[in-house]
């Protein structure tokens, strides 16, 4: 292949993505004294390189976009080899910046916004799991709430003497500025101990899991009352939710 034949694929070749036999074809010409595919690619590189370790306002040139969108949707019959991970990644944040012509300081607010989020949700699934395992343990005892009221918050309590106490509730509207929902744990003829605060969600769900070993024998009754944000050391209010052991 010549030179002005290779031309397209500079910057593919300067960021480690020209697959076969493309790769091959440019490296013997870059081993070649004087060969005008010397000057290309190290041009390349070093858009490259400025993409990455700086906020440019550059656009990627016509053949580049054209390129990298054939990579995307298999263009000219090609056959994609995933490079390593490392350049994959590297590449990859260098295409959003040129595509999008966004700064260097936007994208990386950007991923941090989607960290965060992808942690949050790690979080949830971590709950959800915990969860589950305390309600599918064989020593786990069950109490249904709010089914004798007009309009009650409704659910299950689910109490297991080595993993906690589980509420799962409905028709729990969001505790208004400034409130939050506290659980209690009651034991027979004793005062209620504070179990943790928590929120409902927008749509009246809530799922709350009180961690750490109960005994069911002298347990009596988990409650739910409001209370201010900070939590109370004895329930304030009248329970909203009641389920007797």
């Amino acid at each position: 292949m010549t030179c002005d034949e290779l031309r397209d694929d500079y910057e593919l070749y300067a960021m480690g993505l020209l697959d076969e036999p493309g790769r091959a074809e440019l490296d013997a010409h870059l081993r070649r004294e004087g060969d005008p595919c010397i000057a290309g690619v190290q041009k390349a590189r070093e858009l490259v390189s400025s993409i990455a370790t700086t906020a440019p306002e550059v656009h990627a040139p016509a053949r580049l976009r054209k390129k990298v969108a054939g990579l995307v949707v298999g263009d000219e019959g090609r056959r994609w080899s995933w490079a390593p991970v490392w350049i994959a990644v590297a590449a990859g944040l260098a295409l959003v910046t040129i595509w999008l012509g966004i700064s260097r300081r936007d994208l990386e607010r950007t991923i941090a916004d989607f960290e965060r989020q992808l942690q949050q949700k790690n979080v949830e699934l971590a709950r959800l799991n915990e969860a589950v395992a305390l309600m599918n343990d064989p020593a786990a005892r069950q109490v249904v709430f709010g089914t004798d009221t007009a309009q009650p918050p409704r659910g299950r309590v689910f109490v297991n003497p080595k993993q906690g106490v589980l509420l799962l509730a409905s028709n729990l509207p969001p505790a208004a500025a400034g409130k939050i929902y506290e659980m209690w744990l009651i034991p027979k003829g004793g005062k209620p101990v504070p179990a943790g605060l928590f929120q409902s969600e927008s749509d009246g769900t809530a799922l709350y899991l009180r961690k750490g070993a109960v005994d069911i024998a002298s347990m009596g009754v988990v409650a739910v009352t409001l209370e201010p944000e900070s939590g109370s050391a004895q329930p304030t209010t009248t329970p909203i939710i009641v389920a007797a052991l």
